[in-house]
């Protein structure tokens, strides 16, 4: 039987190359489903523990604790080992971790659990990143990374709805046990797909003329270093996206206690509520990759405008919701949240790619990943429950915005450099292992 050939720009057929890609969304969306289920849980754990706010919000921080601590080592495993053996036991490690806080008998071992998900998770963005980074053209790398990114707000989505259901009919309990098989599953299936060759870290030092060849040698230490600190794009990328994720976070984690708090919805209603406006979000990642792809064929430093502008639509329709408006329309500003703060997600992601060496992409999205969550995620939850412990969670919930508009000013700045980061990066042609 004749062998598919592959397209332009694919390490494999498409068909395979699909199917890599489906079992990558398949994870994320697993691993924010374990990550994000407990939001939904509080009021179940606050009423058998009597938890505060912040010890609450300390529950999902611990998630990014351990992301911050184990990401970039195992971003290195990425990039210098394997991308599909170390994905597979990042996922499997997380799943049964989750399935571990079932049988937590107080806080202390229920955040110990949390940590250990972390860990899990520590190395699967990068990996991600690199491994459709490879698997599709360049020209397509916004909207990969946009399709892929949905599985986010979808995952997010399923963790707070499905958790407030179980955990009302049968515990909170059952609730982590049952979201963590999934993960189980498709992280087994993920050891035997096919990877590509890990990749040299050399540079093209001189040319012989004579012979037409180019002479390569293994990058310094300070060169290596240089690929990331020598980028004002990719840095200013990467405190952008932490300002967003701050953002993300906080909504994610206590936009059901808002509800139920201010307006006096169910639990388990206020978690489906929320998961409304987080599966929106499911619009945003892949419309900004899209329109982000097809900018830059005008622009080259769209990538880092539109981050930008979406982020700062996003302030201005949060302030709106939670200082001017209520009821209905304050439901709908969130719904349209849903969709303009997760654009910027799908740019920003390639713009980690796009800049630095093709042997550098994990760990060049590990850094992004720690910053993101050293300053974001893991700041957000606590930020915004030890506000609301001080004041109440309306006044947080007000204050939130301005998180955005200090990322919108970090990616207006870093595209004035884009271009001319653009240029620095090195072509390296990627092989597949067979």
């Amino acid at each position: 039987m004749k062998e598919k050939a592959k397209p332009e720009g694919y390490l494999f057929t498409r068909s395979y190359t699909n199917y890599i890609f489906i079992l990558l969304f398949l994870l994320y969306m697993f691993d924010y489903v374990d990550r994000m289920v407990i939001t939904s849980l509080f009021p179940f754990l606050k009423a058998d523990w009597k938890l505060t706010d912040t010890e609450c919000g300390m529950l999902v921080s611990a998630v990014y604790w351990s992301i911050v601590i184990f990401t970039f080592p195992v971003s290195i495993l990425v990039d210098r080992w394997s991308r599909r053996r170390t994905i597979g036991f990042m996922a499997l490690l997380w799943s049964i971790a989750t399935g571990v806080g079932a049988f937590s008998k107080t806080f202390r071992q229920l955040f110990s659990a949390r940590s250990i998900i972390g860990v899990g998770e520590a190395g699967y963005a990068p990996g991600g990143s690199a491994m459709i980074s490879a698997l599709y053209p360049q020209a397509k790398r916004s909207w990969m990374m946009g399709l892929w990114n949905a599985s986010i707000p979808l995952g997010s989505a399923i963790g707070v709805a499905i958790g407030g259901i179980i955990a009302t009919h049968w515990g909170w309990r059952q609730a982590l046990g049952i979201v963590a098989v999934p993960g189980m599953i498709i992280a087994i299936l993920f050891f035997f797909v096919k990877d590509y060759k890990t990749i040299g870290l050399e540079k093209d030092d001189s040319s012989d003329e004579r012979a037409g060849k180019k002479k390569h040698t293994r990058m310094t230490a300070r060169e290596l270093f240089g690929e990331f600190i020598e980028k004002p794009s990719l840095i200013l990328t990467y405190f952008g996206m932490a300002g967003v994720v701050f953002t993300t976070t906080s909504l994610l984690t206590w936009l059901p206690t808002y509800f139920h708090r201010v307006q006096g919805v169910p639990e388990a209603e206020a978690g489906l509520k929320s998961s409304a406006v987080m599966l929106f979000a499911i619009v945003g990642a892949p419309l900004g990759g899209y329109i982000a792809d097809r900018w830059r064929k005008k622009r080259i430093n769209a990538r880092m405008l539109l981050p930008g502008i979406t982020t700062l639509i996003s302030a201005i329709i949060m302030f709106l919701a939670f200082s001017v408006f209520g009821g209905q329309i304050q439901y709908l500003l969130l719904l349209s949240v849903g969709i303009s703060i997760t654009a910027f997600i799908s740019a920003a992601a390639a713009v980690t790619q796009d800049v630095v060496h093709a042997g550098l992409r994990a760990i060049s999205y590990a850094i992004a990943v720690v910053v993101q969550n050293l300053l974001g995620a893991s700041l957000g939850p606590i930020v915004m429950g030890s506000i609301s412990d001080a004041t109440n969670i309306q006044t947080a919930f007000t204050l939130l915005p301005i998180a955005l508009v200090i990322a919108s000013a970090l990616f207006f700045t870093g595209s004035i450099f884009y271009a001319k980061d653009l240029k620095k990066v090195k072509a390296v042609k990627l092989e597949a292992i067979e």
